[in-house]
């Protein structure tokens, strides 16, 4: 189901007290069409998991919340659910991906969860069922979820209030939710934007999915910094919940990305990760011509060395 305009805006109050109204500001000294960016980096998280995971936290009833809550996470679904549920006083277990970085893994603990580390493959497959071994407890589903994608709608909201002319908004693709949220928000009140997934060379299973007409796996995948994004394949009810919402992807190579995240850093004084700044590489990739465009910097949890590593190793 997509969210209504009536659940999103009860989320919006439902959210109000926990995350932050971040802005819109222009990116400047670029050519071509005006690009903004939607700062989700400044949530107390430092990533937009946060709004869908306090709308999902909050409207589980006193009994489930009584069992405690767990997600699977490769890091930013993690924070926030735990985030959350430390507002809320119950328990929260994360099964976090081994390969999310430790910078993740650290602030999940420091929130209170409990992790306990897992494959990629192993994760995959939890989400597909919705249980783990040995997890007990009330899952939280960190993008196939009504509420967790109502909750990502209101930054969607945000943006065609502050940029009432926006004419494209891009975001990083990982699960799905995000996108979806965003673009149920945006299409209520604004029913032409345009709203494209940015996706890395490394895994770009939407993009894959689109040419073949039905939610795919990616068999070339690999791992690399952009941690927060691209999984091996699109689950078939994501596909089913982004047809009629999305209208592309845009491919981008690493190197764009780590251009992308530099240049955030020297004009804007931001530190994204990799999966927040796919979305400017995706502005700057020259295959949007519809303007003005809003790259959605989805979070800014990097190890810094790892930041440093990245933008060093590229010019602007």
């Amino acid at each position: 189901m997509t969210p209504t305009l009536d659940a999103i805006e009860a989320a919006r109050s439902r959210i109000a007290g926990t995350i932050v109204r971040t802005p819109l500001l222009e990116l400047q000294g670029t050519t071509g069409p005006k690009i903004f960016l939607k700062m989700e980096n400044l949530q107390p998280i430092n990533s937009f998991k946060l709004r869908g995971a306090a709308n999902a936290v909050a409207m589980l009833d006193s009994q489930k919340r009584a069992l405690g809550v767990w997600t699977i996470s490769a890091g930013n679904a993690g924070q926030g659910v735990a985030y959350a549920a430390r507002a809320a006083g119950v328990p929260c277990t994360v099964v976090a991906v081994d390969l999310a970085p430790e910078t993740k893994i650290a602030r999940m603990r420091a929130l209170g969860a409990t992790v306990v580390k897992a494959s990629w493959d192993e994760c995959w497959e939890g989400l597909e069922r919705r249980t783990f071994p040995g997890i007990e407890g009330t899952f939280v589903h960190p993008f196939d979820d009504d509420h967790f994608i109502a909750g990502n709608a209101t930054a969607g909201l945000e943006i065609v209030e502050d940029l009432p002319d926006v004419a494209t908004v891009i975001t990083a693709l990982g699960g799905g939710g995000l996108v979806t949220g965003v673009a149920a928000a945006v299409r209520a009140k604004k029913p032409r934007v345009r709203i494209l997934v940015a996706e890395p060379e490394t895994a770009a299973p939407y993009a894959r999915s689109l040419e073949l007409g039905r939610a795919a796996a990616f068999e070339e995948w690999q791992p690399s910094f952009v941690d927060g994004a691209g999984g091996k394949s699109i689950f078939p009810r994501m596909w089913e919940r982004m047809r009629g919402l999305v209208d592309g992807s845009i491919v981008v190579t690493l190197d764009e990305t780590r251009r992308a995240m530099r240049l955030l850093a020297e004009r804007s004084r931001v530190i994204a990760e990799g999966a927040g700044a796919l979305p400017l590489a995706a502005a700057l990739s020259g295959k949007v011509d519809q303007g003005p465009i809003v790259a959605l910097i989805s979070g800014g949890n990097i190890d810094l060395a790892t930041f440093c590593e990245a933008i060093n190793s590229v010019r602007i």
